[in-house]
């Protein structure tokens, strides 16, 4: 029927040399998006979802242009800082944000009734009013991504132990940091996780990130010890289909669907161990975002001895990979949208960091365009952007 309609709307002249007033450009980027929408929704109808058999890549939102993003916390968009924020993006020729719908935690960050998140999420008032700070970014012309962090949940997994990791006794396993974590091969975590996503896709988001998309870190160190349901599938396979799952259900939603991943994943074999396969993800996604950071490469990387010290032959290097990895997919390969670091790596210690300000992160946006790579997302955990750098 969206197929039908989108037709419809074209052929009464919503398009091409039709409507020439004020809104036609965002009228014609929703007939784009309709039409493209529908195509997605209608070859993933009766497809079995299958990691190895990605559906032909089609954009939701073909006229969306380049994303230059910020990261933004819960606590920044529901509280003063946004104004400064706003101010940036107004100023620059940055123009997006990827802003924690479901964070670090697996806090909801906004006070949601939707009983199917109650009963398993827990929402918090971090942001108060999320239908106003949607106007807000509508207002000021800024491309919408809702950051949902997946299997890393320790709110789901103290709540149900049964969905996550137990220790033999019984009690959830953490981390050393002390972060809980729920099961990949698990279909109703999968579910929980999605229909956030589509609260996230109908309050407007135009694109849903979706981060941790992994089993824990040292995960096949611990896997033989741990109870959890499994599958006869592989981690790879789990987390792949996940991916590819969420994107067939958001379909008639007309968002995007873009993974978070780790930037070394492009130049090393799949990471079974945490269930990371940067080929098998790709595919199954719009957007991939790679985690370029310099800080977090070791020495030798790229061919030096502090990386961190080296953004630009860290990033061009970085990028070498990633086009070697998925130029192979052909037509499956998706925007390549790296994050990159606009933060102090001080823990790399004395004579092995470079306090990034202006020059760092320039010199990782011009190794981006060298590589032919035109998006990408600055991060900063506290959300304080560098002035002064010229992002084009």
């Amino acid at each position: 029927m969206n197929m039908i309609w989108a037709i419809m709307l074209l052929a009464m002249g919503i398009g091409g040399n039709g409507d020439q007033s004020a809104n036609a450009p965002n009228v014609k980027d929703t007939v784009a998006t309709t039409i493209s929408s529908a195509m997605i929704q209608a070859q993933h109808n009766n497809m079995k979802v299958d990691a190895s058999n990605p559906p032909v890549k089609i954009d939701p939102q073909p006229t969306t242009p380049a994303i230059k993003g910020i990261y933004v916390t819960a606590y920044s968009a529901g509280g003063s800082r946004m104004t400064q924020l706003l101010e940036l993006l107004d100023k620059t020729e940055l123009n997006s944000m990827v802003i924690d719908i479901k964070d670090d935690a697996g806090y909801i960050t906004y006070p949601t009734t939707t009983p199917e998140l109650l009963k398993l999420g827990k929402p918090q008032k971090f942001i108060r009013d999320i239908s106003g700070l949607m106007d807000r970014l509508k207002k000021h012309n800024v491309y919408p991504i809702a950051r949902i962090v997946v299997f890393k949940d320790t709110v789901l997994a103290n709540k149900n132990p049964e969905m996550s990791f137990r220790n033999p006794d019984g009690s959830v396993w953490k981390n050393g940091k002390g972060d809980g974590f729920v099961n990949p091969y698990n279909k109703e975590v999968w579910d929980y996780n999605i229909a956030i996503a589509k609260e996230a896709a109908k309050l407007g988001f135009k694109e849903i990130q979706f981060d941790y998309v992994r089993f824990p870190e040292g995960f096949e160190k611990r896997a033989d010890k741990l109870k959890y349901t499994k599958s006869d599938q592989s981690r790879s396979d789990a987390v792949a289909e996940f991916v590819q799952y969420a994107r067939k259900e958001l379909a008639p939603l007309g968002v995007r669907v873009s993974v978070d991943i780790f930037g070394y994943a492009a130049s090393v074999p799949a990471a079974e161990g945490i269930g990371q396969d940067f080929t098998k993800i790709s595919e199954n996604v719009d957007v991939i975002s790679p985690m370029v950071y310099p800080s977090h490469y070791t020495t030798g990387w790229f061919g030096v001895k502090d990386p961190d010290k080296n953004p630009y032959q860290t990033i061009k290097g970085s990028m070498a990979d990633t086009h070697k990895k998925l130029d192979p997919t052909g037509k499956l390969k998706p925007i390549i949208r790296p994050w990159i670091q606009d933060f102090t790596a001080s823990w790399l210690g004395s004579g092995h960091y470079a306090k990034y300000g202006k020059t760092q992160v320039e010199d990782q946006i011009r190794a981006l365009k060298d590589m032919k790579v035109d998006e990408y997302l600055l991060w900063n955990a506290t959300n304080r952007y560098t002035s002064g750098v010229t992002y084009k």
